[in-house]
């Protein structure tokens, strides 16, 4: 039998090129490869947490494929049901920072060995095991297979009373405006925890108040609802509508990964048992940490230094 796990959650990982200087990539001189996707972010912020977390995926046969797992692995973070395969080689992406407000992404990811992740990769999965799954929007919009993968999972982490940790990440560039509504909203349906960015819940509601948009999530899933809203922290509600502050930054270095480390934050925070006040606080937290370095996971705390930022006896600009 496989031991109590804590949370599960299931998604392509890239391998990221990025340049740590301002300005267009035709005129880099130099890029460093990272490794990034949303749910490795996700899991890899509870691993240095303390945290036990599984991460499943497919990735290709490849020295890429090769540089993620072991730097996965090496966080801390199981990946037992992580596969390679040869049906595609691993996702790419570029980050183009062209001033410090604009950041462009380009992603070299179609037909990747994850796009052909279907529901047999549960196969070996005890649903019983876990408290948490967390699901995004990227999964299912990779690919009809992914779709149904992800949908596999929630069926059977209901069966086992496994709550559902939903980020939307939206993702307009894999899928139409139309799909990724229908979708998404049927996820949110099934979800207890939707854990949201401001302007997704805007796309998902057609509304911009934000407690109209919390009460429109909340009356279809009847669940909590967490409103990210970046320098302005989230808006927690469960019935009432609670505002947790976020942490000044004097400077955003890389503003990419920090819903994921959010979530980890929060997710921490139920496993934890803290009141959802104290897990926004805590996503807020880690959130305000990871935007202050290059890359998706590289700003990510241990809970040493978490907890010391939460307790200010650090300050923000000299965390690297």
């Amino acid at each position: 039998m496989q031991p109590i796990r804590d949370v599960l959650t299931i998604g392509e990982t890239m391998v990221i090129f990025q340049s740590n200087q301002i300005g267009s990539l035709e005129n880099t001189t130099s890029i460093f490869p990272k490794i990034g996707g949303a749910e490795s972010n996700f899991a890899i912020g509870l691993a240095r947490l303390g945290e036990t977390v599984e991460w499943i995926s497919k990735l290709g046969n490849d020295s890429f494929g090769s540089l993620i797992l072991k730097r996965i692995k090496g966080e801390g973070v199981i990946t037992n049901n992580t596969i390679f395969s040869d049906e595609g080689p691993t996702g790419l992406l570029f980050k183009e920072q062209i001033t410090p407000d604009q950041l462009n992404v380009y992603y070299y990811r179609k037909n990747s060995a994850a796009s052909f992740m279907s529901k047999e990769l549960l196969d070996n999965i005890s649903f019983e095991n876990f408290k948490f799954l967390h699901v995004t929007g990227i999964t299912p919009a990779l690919s009809k297979s992914c779709y149904e993968l992800t949908m596999q999972a929630i069926k059977l982490a209901k069966q086992n009373n496994v709550k559902i940790i939903f980020d939307p990440n939206i993702r307009f560039k894999l899928w139409s405006k139309e799909r990724a509504f229908q979708v998404l909203h049927e996820i949110a349906l099934l979800s207890d925890y939707i854990l949201i960015g401001e302007e997704e819940a805007i796309f998902l509601t057609n509304l911009t108040d934000r407690l109209a948009m919390c009460k429109s999530l909340y009356s279809q899933s009847n669940k909590v609802i967490v409103l990210k809203c970046g320098a302005d922290g989230a808006y927690v509600f469960n019935g009432q509508l609670h505002h947790v502050p976020g942490f000044p930054v004097k400077t955003i270095v890389d503003p990419v990964g920090a819903g994921d480390a959010f979530d980890a934050g929060f997710t921490h925070g139920l496993l934890q048992g803290k009141e959802l006040i104290e897990c926004a606080r805590i996503g807020n937290a880690m959130g305000a940490l990871v935007i202050q370095q290059y890359g998706d996971i590289e700003g990510l705390p241990t809970s040493d230094v978490l907890y010391r930022f939460l307790e200010n006896r650090i300050e923000t600009d000299v965390i690297r």
